[in-house]
């Protein structure tokens, strides 16, 4: 009699126990979840379903953030690598290079720049990293993908000054001494194209007037 009194008090002590210690998992969750809540920035402004701006300056893009890895496709045989173009503005592009049956041809260029609306999107980004790989391999061109910096951190004309810039670094490899290769061993300065979508287009009406008038800075005169 006495060992069952016993052990229904250890089985009363233990399911007090167990109730005791799940009261403060749950407070921890409860403030796991509260400290985690209080640390997302307040919102400013959506503009849905495209990107948060954030109270504190911050932005949260909802589009136009996947990024495909430059290399070698395996069908087309186009290689694309990335290159920084101004350190300090992280201005940088994408080569692409078509698959050479000469290694001493020279290719015409096209200076490609993406679209998005001046805040959107990058050259690394699937739909146009995809693109210049199916239009490098087709027109059997060398081409550069300009990744200029985008509104609202940077508003314009950040974008123009960029594109300009890296414009002015390409040229600087047309007599073969500039700092990359693919441009200074395949390019033919004497074929440049420019190209762009929206507001890539526009930067390239823009680019092509400067270019024009012989601007000697920024192009944006």
């Amino acid at each position: 009699m006495e060992r069952d009194n016993e052990a229904k008090r250890r089985a009363a002590l233990t399911k007090e126990s167990s109730s005791l210690s799940i009261i403060p998992l749950y407070l921890y969750l409860y403030l796991f979840l509260w400290v985690m809540d209080s640390a997302k920035p307040e919102l400013a402004r959506e503009v849905l379903p495209l990107l948060r701006i954030h109270k504190d300056g911050s932005i949260e893009r909802l589009r136009g953030t996947e990024v495909v890895p430059a290399g070698t496709d395996p069908q087309t045989g186009v290689s694309s690598k990335d290159v920084t173009i101004i350190p300090e503005i992280d201005l940088s592009a994408r080569l692409f290079l078509p698959k050479l049956t000469n290694p001493n041809q020279k290719l015409p260029l096209l200076v490609y720049f993406h679209g998005g609306g001046f805040y959107l999107s990058t050259p690394f980004a699937p739909n146009y990293h995809n693109y210049l790989n199916s239009l490098v391999s087709q027109a059997n061109v060398v081409a550069v993908s300009v990744n200029y910096r985008k509104a609202p951190e940077h508003p314009i004309p950040a974008a123009y000054e960029d594109s300009w810039a890296a414009l002015q670094w390409v040229a600087s490899h047309c007599n073969g001494n500039g700092p990359e290769a693919w441009l200074n061993e395949h390019a033919n300065f004497e074929r440049i194209f420019l190209s762009g979508e929206s507001a890539g287009a526009n930067i390239v009406h823009n680019l092509a007037m400067a270019a024009g008038r012989g601007d000697a800075e920024s192009g944006l005169g």
